[in-house]
């Protein structure tokens, strides 16, 4: 007799619950330093960058379609002795995004890509525990930079942006996100809890680590965390 199947949210839950475990274990034992700037208050300057018109149909959600406050988040590595350069780089994060996130808790769908990869308005689904996939769209693909926004469905409401660049002798790979909450629960998790918030470091402190073994090198002066808070009131002149 071959084993129960289980129904799917039974499975992504367990994965998840698993995941979450390992994750967290290897977070407390990290070693990694990690230098976070206190959240401080943003201004306009905060505010994402505008995505061309025909870019956004029904289907994209934007941050003004989110809940509460919006964060703008920098997560920077400095590498040295990188093998590649920034073009290549994000070369590789387009054409292998899955393996750049925490697969024990992050899955990865994609459509049948071209040979370079992802590119704009090709989509991917991030696939995480609970009610909230993350389905994202490319509004920029440029030789250092991929550019993404969020579309339906997705927990978050905004944009994010990976790029690579030489800085000298070192190899600078940075993400830069501006999100807020899609929905009132997620605001309460993201903003009050801070559970979401502290998932969403975990996860881009993976993902960065990801870029410094990618590109062949090694990381210097661990990872540079920066979050600005934007209330609602200010996300518009």
């Amino acid at each position: 007799m071959s084993a129960p199947r289980w129904p799917r949210p039974l499975t992504v839950l367990a994965r998840w619950l698993l995941g979450t475990v390992l994750v967290t274990w290897r977070y407390l034992w990290e070693t990694t330093p990690l230098y976070r700037a206190g959240e401080c208050e943003g201004d306009e300057q905060d505010r994402p960058p505008r995505i061309p018109p025909d870019a956004v149909d029904d289907t994209v959600q934007l941050a003004e379609d989110g809940f509460g406050p919006l964060f703008h988040r920098t997560f920077r590595v400095h590498i040295a002795g990188a093998e590649i350069d920034g073009a290549r780089l994000v070369e590789q994060l387009c054409c292998h995004f899955e393996h750049f996130v925490p697969s024990e808790v992050v899955g990865i769908r994609v459509g049948e890509l071209r040979a370079h990869g992802l590119h704009v308005a090709d989509e991917l689904l991030v696939e995480m525990p609970g009610p909230w996939n993350g389905p994202v769209r490319v509004v920029q693909r440029d030789r250092e930079l991929l550019h993404l926004v969020t579309l339906r469905g997705h927990m978050e409401a905004g944009q994010v942006q990976f790029r690579a660049r030489r800085d000298g002798d070192l190899l600078v790979f940075e993400i830069e996100l501006w999100a807020r909450a899609a929905t009132r629960l997620v605001h309460v998790l993201y903003s009050h809890l801070r559970v979401a918030k502290e998932i969403q470091l975990n996860m881009w402190v993976r993902f960065c680590l990801s870029a410094v073994r990618a590109s062949g090198g090694r990381l210097v002066d661990g990872v540079h965390i920066r979050t600005r808070r934007l209330p609602p009131s200010r996300m518009t002149s």
